[in-house]
């Protein structure tokens, strides 16, 4: 079964994408308060960016995280701003579960080995977002134009066994995810792989689930759940707007 994991970015301390609602009442911005709601609708993990760590190079939002960890009894998962062996310390040290350390295995692999040995290969994963089957890195499109199929195996090669992918071009878009890309990433390097970018709904999913084969064994959605892409999130958009607890039939059921 394929594992749906929400994704939570953050900048300035608020989320970047907010719940859209039928009652045209405005949802919460505060990542804790969107954590529990991802978790009260069944979220068994989270993927956590941060957003202003990304462009800082360092863990800017991190006491958030921690808070949101506090919050919800399932894992988080952290990317964004995780360039050392310092800030990956930091981020296991406030409980985060797993951490994603992005192209630092290609800008600095004997750093990247380290936090790997340090923590183990299921604790820390590779990051890659890709454009036209190019990998980029922090500071945009890398010279050297290194594939993606070149960047996992060279990942592989440092003991990584899984990558997150998200395509650039599709992320936050509805064209559909890059199944050829996906499948081809698993199936060429034998390493776990996490999808991200381009849902537009259920039939997206059940098209990833032909894939756990390959290796694709989970997927983190944006835009899409933000959107109510999915059928059961309409049935509780509507009890909100009717003010109907719904999550205390959840909460009842758990």
């Amino acid at each position: 079964m394929i594992l749906i994991i929400p994704a939570i970015r953050i900048k300035n301390g608020k989320c970047v994408f907010k719940v859209q609602t039928f009652n045209n009442v405005e949802c919460t911005d505060d990542p804790v308060e969107m954590a529990k709601l991802w978790r009260i609708e069944n979220a068994k993990s989270l993927h956590v960016t941060d957003v202003d760590g990304a462009e800082t190079g360092r863990l800017v939002n991190l006491d958030v995280v921690k808070r949101m960890i506090e919050s919800v009894d399932i894992p988080i998962e952290l990317g964004g701003g995780i360039q050392s062996f310092d800030e990956a310390q930091k981020a296991f040290g406030a409980g985060v579960y797993r951490i994603l350390i992005g192209t630092l295995f290609l800008e600095n692999p004997d750093e990247a080995v380290r936090i790997l040995r340090a923590f183990g290969d299921s604790k820390v994963v590779i990051g890659l977002s890709v454009e036209n089957g190019i990998v980029e890195t922090k500071g945009g499109v890398t010279d050297k134009n290194i594939t993606t199929i070149d960047a996992a195996l060279n990942a592989k090669a440092l003991g990584f066994k899984r990558i997150v992918y998200r395509d650039v071009l599709y992320d936050g878009d509805k064209r559909h995810p890059n199944f050829t890309a996906i499948k081809q990433l698993a199936e060429t390097t034998g390493m776990r792989v996490t999808a991200s970018g381009g849902f537009n709904g259920l039939s997206d999913i059940l098209r990833f689930q032909e894939l756990v084969k390959s290796g694709v064994d989970s997927v983190v959605i944006g835009k899409a759940l933000y959107e109510n892409k999915f059928p059961c999130q309409n049935i509780w958009r509507l009890c909100e707007a009717q003010n109907y607890p719904y999550t205390a039939i959840i909460n009842s059921k758990s």
